[in-house]
């Protein structure tokens, strides 16, 4: 089971080498760091690892606080860990995903996340009550008269607001639209990006789309991603398919590949729902004729 290393400090200043040193005792093959503050979810590198973890991996940090400064960033690190068949494990914490105990410590924090959200909420129902009984009223008094200046000051949140949570699930999607558009139609593109996601997080064609032409206005993806796909013939469409799922991740099993079409709901040449791996074998052979590998 590969061990992965992740170090973070906040500053140029500080040196993650104490961090690394650790996590080389623990038996990391790998070992990532980065200078980052532990407040900003879009970390470059944290990205990075998450994206180049594969099933079977196991995530490693000295301490929680390295990895995220909040439990909900924690827990979403973690669950897209699971989803792609990982692990977790902190050295000076007792939480490591493949054990028994590390699982049942993860639920408690779960609980009380969720024990912390419902208190906020009421809270907050409370204060607005309170207000209201006082003829007080809430919200934004540039808003209420529509004064272009407040209006375009919360339309720039609202953006910003957007863009971060788009960073936050690049690594779903990005990799997959750069490299298959425009030469792949969107909706076999979006049948890729949502084939290893839990369900919860499937994208619809709209919302991608609008996040492509985020990043595209960003300067973040090139124009040409928003292109017309061209014409393929049907012979060539499941090669093409085969070979983006492999080309995602090149050391992918032929039975795993077959899961993930499977996932697609994708049929095989003869019109099966269940794929074989002598029939995705010789699909890949095809997509290197054609020159898609």
């Amino acid at each position: 089971m590969p061990l992965i290393g992740y170090a973070r400090v906040s500053t140029e200043d500080q040196t993650p080498l104490p961090q690394s040193e650790a996590l080389q005792t623990a038996g990391c093959v790998e070992i990532f760091e980065e200078h980052a503050s532990g407040g900003n979810r879009a970390r470059p590198v944290l990205a990075r690892v998450l994206e180049r973890v594969q099933s079977g991996d196991t995530l490693v940090v000295v301490r929680i606080d390295r990895l995220a400064r909040s439990l909900s960033h924690l827990l979403e690190v973690i669950e897209r860990l699971e989803a792609k068949g990982a692990f977790f494990r902190s050295l000076q914490d007792p939480i490591d995903t493949a054990s028994p105990q590390g699982k049942f410590t993860l639920q408690v924090l779960g609980a009380a996340a969720e024990f912390e959200r419902a208190l906020i909420r009421e809270r907050t129902k409370a204060g607005l009550a309170s207000a209201r009984a006082k003829g007080r009223v809430g919200g934004n008094p540039g808003l209420r008269t529509k004064d272009p200046a407040a209006l375009r000051k919360v339309r720039l949140a609202r953006q910003d607001g957007y863009m971060e949570r788009l960073n936050e699930t690049a690594q779903d999607w990005v990799p997959h639209v750069r490299r298959l558009r425009p030469d792949m139609a969107w909706e076999d593109v979006l049948r890729i990006i949502n084939g290893p996601l839990p369900h919860d997080r499937h994208w619809t064609q709209s919302r991608l789309l609008r996040a492509v032409k985020a990043y595209v206005r960003d300067g973040f993806l090139l124009d040409e991603v928003l292109g017309r796909a061209g014409r393929r013939e049907t012979d060539d469409r499941l090669p093409a398919i085969v070979a983006a799922i492999k080309g995602s991740d090149p050391e992918i099993t032929l039975q795993a590949i077959c899961d993930r079409l499977e996932s697609m709901r994708e049929r095989t040449p003869r019109g099966r729902t269940s794929w074989q791996p002598s029939s995705v074998k010789m699909l890949l052979e095809r997509a290197e004729k054609l020159g898609l590998l």
